[in-house]
């Protein structure tokens, strides 16, 4: 009786779980796979629309930060939107080239293709009769911060930008990084001096162009970036964001998390300040924040904790309050 007992309660608790993670993995969404015709090659994209209401809605289009990225970063993405959702807005996301299917190869992309890419999807959108053309945002995070400014600066049809762990400076961006991981893992200053002596040869590469056999032939990394990724930063490498600001009359949310180890947010926050209207900026500081707007303490990558959260409860990965104020953003500015 006592193992019937327990194998009840066992089971119970089971069923129990199970049942709020797909509460909790419910979204108040309806997601709707589209393809968007794009400046080199079709984009695979999901367009995220709310649940309840009638249209046309508003539109928030998304920049994917680096890496391999499919259009919801993996469900990432899912609170994001369902907090955009909540102010009437859709979110527009798509698979970065060469992934989940889509053409193409997205470290064949420069930051300015990248920024094409974002154009098209809103050139398409402002002929979809389920959007409004007039209420038209752009959301992206990290490396999304050389991508969006441009299309800001460019365009006079954007209500808002929003920009998450935004970086300035590619180069100064990488050095930071690599400060803070050496810091992280209690390196002794000599590993310091000698980590930046091979990044200093490694941008001398750069600069003079160097294919990737000379790279390699370098042995500066062990193990070597693959032919692709060195493809990727030999066109980025040079990116920078400051002289792209000024051009920016788009209402702006600056989203910088105070743990942020990969970029320099003291950096940032002053880069904005002095080269966006003060009328049009709003900087938003994390506390505990990581570079992604999670609590520091689940964003790691061997985080079993984050692992659980993200399953279990995605909604609160993120930092209390960063969520409702998307929402709040865009109502004021939509």
């Amino acid at each position: 009786m006592k193992v019937r007992k327990w194998l009840a309660i066992t089971l119970a608790c089971v069923a129990g779980a199970a049942a709020w993670i797909v509460v909790q993995n419910d979204f108040a969404l309806r997601e709707v796979q589209v393809t968007i015709p794009g400046p080199e090659q079709p984009l695979k994209a999901v367009l995220a629309l709310p649940a309840e209401g009638e249209g046309p809605r508003g539109l928030v289009v998304f920049a994917h930060g680096d890496g391999v990225a499919d259009a919801s970063r993996d469900g990432f993405y899912r609170p994001i939107w369902e907090a955009f959702a909540r102010a009437g807005y859709a979110s527009l996301s798509w698979n970065k080239p060469g992934v989940g299917g889509a053409p193409g190869n997205w470290l064949h992309q420069s930051m300015t293709e990248r920024s094409a890419e974002v154009g098209a999807a809103l050139d398409w959108a402002k002929r979809q009769p389920g959007i409004d053309p007039d209420r038209l945002g752009v959301w992206g995070i990290s490396q999304g911060g050389w991508v969006l400014p441009k299309v800001a600066g460019d365009r006079t049809d954007l209500r808002f930008m929003i920009l998450v762990g935004a970086a300035v400076n590619w180069l100064r961006q990488g050095e930071y990084h690599l400060r803070a991981q050496l810091q992280d893992q209690g390196a002794p200053a000599g590993k310091l001096a000698a980590e930046l002596r091979r990044r200093a040869a490694q941008i001398r590469l750069l600069e003079d162009g160097a294919g990737y056999g000379e790279y390699l032939a370098s042995g500066l990394d062990q193990p070597p970036m693959d032919r692709d990724r060195w493809r990727f930063v030999l066109a980025n490498f040079r990116a920078d964001v400051t002289d792209q600001l000024p051009k920016v009359r788009t209402p702006t949310l600056l989203v910088l998390g105070d743990r942020d180890r990969n970029v320099d947010v003291a950096e940032t926050a002053a880069a904005y300040r002095a080269g966006i209207p003060r009328d049009l900026l709003t900087v938003e500081n994390l506390r505990d924040g990581s570079h992604n707007a999670v609590k520091y303490e689940l964003d790691h990558p061997d985080s079993v904790w984050g692992l659980i959260t993200s399953v279990a409860a995605p909604r609160s990965l993120y930092v209390p309050g960063y969520l409702d104020s998307l929402t709040d953003y865009v109502r004021k500015h939509g």
